[in-house]
């Protein structure tokens, strides 16, 4: 891999731009031996290009110079509905030949209408994944990760996850030690805590449902009691086969993923806001002891409860 062509349109997004050319379009780095690329900003109508932020850009390059590129990136957009019919054919062609396609952010609405996302695992920032799904049905969106890498096509969650996505890239093509040097010119972690997870403000669901929505406000407000399937399914005067069955049907949740899910939620609130200790925190949302919070923890979050804490303590 040695040409890299990052496509730009109206709207550009600066700080998404900013990560692909830090990555990817340093010329010169004599502390090290990492490689250096042919790095080429292109437009479909060569010009100033309007960003975002009061930040325009001026692009010389038009969409030929993606034409030979090895890695053709696009870069985020602020109107990511709506299309460039030569944009799309730039990419068709790309991933015709091969060539290794990287839509961070917003610009992954571009592959899903270029229609390279059908059956393709792929993410992007956590605001439009729902929006993503709905868009493209036939794509596999995964919401809350920072990147998704299937076949030779990369998709970034946005924002920062820009650098997460070309470091992992870099990695696969060129291996860890080249991968761990870039990262330390740009003065980032190889590898971010808590590996892919995005962190995403998770709000309690709500449920319209007459015969449950009184139920789960009432479990959020006792989350340290017991609260297993018999326990609930009495509180809700049914069965407990008959209630399993009607809350899964009505939540898209069985009871057991859905209390698991909020105390998770009200133990992120608790560490960042209070100092209390974990073993405290684990009993207080119902989870009984430090070492089942930060099992179900970091199955959600993809951190520890000490990691999230240095993170997001006020």
């Amino acid at each position: 891999m040695q040409t890299v062509a990052v496509i730009v349109q109206e709207g550009a997004e600066p700080f998404g731009l900013g990560s692909l050319v830090e990555v990817w379009g340093e010329s010169y780095h004599p502390e090290d031996d990492n490689p250096v690329f042919d790095f080429r900003v292109c437009t479909p109508r060569p010009g100033v290009v309007k960003g975002r932020s009061d930040f325009d850009l001026v692009v010389e390059r038009g969409l030929e110079a993606a034409a030979d590129a090895d890695l053709v990136c696009l870069a985020p957009k602020w109107a990511f509905t709506e299309h460039d019919d030569a944009v799309l054919d730039a990419v068709r062609a790309a991933h015709d030949r091969d060539a290794i396609i990287y839509a961070h952010c917003s610009a992954v609405f571009e592959l899903g209408a270029a229609g390279l996302l059908d059956g393709r695992d792929c993410t992007t920032h956590w605001r439009y994944t729902d929006r993503l799904s709905r868009t493209y049905p036939e794509a596999k969106v995964c919401p809350d990760v920072l990147y998704c890498h299937d076949g030779n096509v990369l998709t970034g969650a946005g924002s920062a996850a820009g650098i997460d996505a070309s470091l992992h890239l870099m990695r696969d093509k060129f291996g860890a030690h080249v991968a761990a040097t870039a990262a330390r010119r740009i003065v980032v972690p190889p590898h971010r805590d808590g590996g892919q997870a995005q962190f995403i403000t998770n709000p309690v669901p709500e449920c319209d449902s007459e015969t449950f929505g009184p139920l789960l406000s009432w479990i959020v407000e006792h989350l340290d009691q017991d609260l297993d399937v018999e326990t609930l399914a009495r509180k809700s005067l049914m069965s407990p086969r008959t209630f399993a069955r009607r809350f899964r049907a009505e939540t898209g949740a069985t009871p057991h993923a859905w209390v698991t899910r909020q105390r998770v939620l009200r133990a992120e609130q608790l560490l960042e806001e209070s100092d209390r200790s974990v073993e405290w925190i684990a009993g207080e949302v119902g989870f009984g002891n430090a070492a089942t919070l930060r099992h179900h923890f970091g199955r959600v979050r993809g951190v520890s409860p000490q990691q999230y804490r240095r993170a997001f303590s006020a």
